[in-house]
């Protein structure tokens, strides 16, 4: 017995099952976005028919993506990459491949410990950690998934809603950073990230004790840099060894944000 199951049973009756039960949401709800399959980590040698379940889905709802949590490389017919309570390429949860393949990709992280409600469950990551997990899943070129399990009666636990709410309010002034985003032209590194958009960069310092901040080289000429919170002007310097910014220490700030304006490459 694994998880209140029996293990025996016909698994050709299963999958015929599952299939069925695919076939019922792909036409009697309308137009489907995607279709994200988890447990096939339970079972990791059987043979679970995937080419023939994700033929299905692609002939009855052309346009749904497939997201497997199988903890595997891409497999062929699949459209997302994700990470189970890891950054793309880590596994410091013990679940993940390191390899990350051609797919767009996401970063799938529960609030606390668990998936579902789970009274018990007191380990909720702080709003420090949660905008950490969102800035760097971008700055990775990843989509966050973050799960929230209802409690039975429908609602949110309050724990919840606060890091929700409190996350909502850190992204009107620093969304613009985040979304419509892609991973900027530094890697991430220990202290951060960068995300850029058009001839912006966006250099977000989350573990850094020190003002003066040194960059490798960006590709192109550094024109302006603002904190983004305050617009207030940040001093640089650029040359062939890389940018120096000398960044304001403000409070107990989470993430500060730098905005770079690059000059327009002709």
């Amino acid at each position: 017995m694994k998880t209140g199951r029996p293990d025996g049973g016909s698994w050709a009756r299963y999958l015929d099952f599952m299939d069925s039960q695919l076939t019922e949401l792909l036409t009697h709800y309308g137009s489907i976005g995607g279709i994200w399959f988890d447990g096939m980590w339970d079972k990791p040698d059987a043979d679970w028919r995937l080419p023939t379940t994700y033929a299905l889905i692609h002939r009855l709802q052309p346009a749904a993506l497939i997201i497997p949590n199988h903890h595997q490389a891409p497999l062929v017919g699949e459209d997302v990459q994700t990470f189970e309570q890891d950054l793309p390429g880590a596994n410091t949860a013990g679940f993940n491949t390191r390899e990350i393949g051609s797919l767009p990709l996401e970063t799938s992280l529960t609030m606390n410990d668990s998936w579902g409600f789970n009274i018990t469950d007191r380990r909720f990551k702080s709003l420090r950690e949660l905008i950490g997990y969102l800035v760097r899943a971008a700055g990775n070129d990843a989509n966050l998934l973050l799960n929230v399990g209802p409690r039975p009666d429908g609602t949110i636990q309050p724990e919840a809603a606060e890091r929700l709410r409190d996350m909502g309010r850190w992204l009107v002034t620093y969304g613009t950073s985040v979304f419509a985003t892609r991973g900027g032209p530094i890697s991430p590194r220990p202290w951060g990230l960068t995300t850029h958009r058009g001839d912006t960069v966006f250099v977000h310092v989350l573990d850094w004790p020190d003002q003066v901040l040194a960059l490798p080289p960006i590709p192109g000429v550094v024109l302006s840099a603002v904190m983004l919170s305050t617009n207030a002007p940040v001093k640089f310097t650029q040359s062939g060894a890389g940018v120096t910014l000398n960044v304001p220490m403000v409070g107990d700030e989470i993430d500060r944000v730098v905005a770079l304006t690059l000059a327009k490459r002709k």
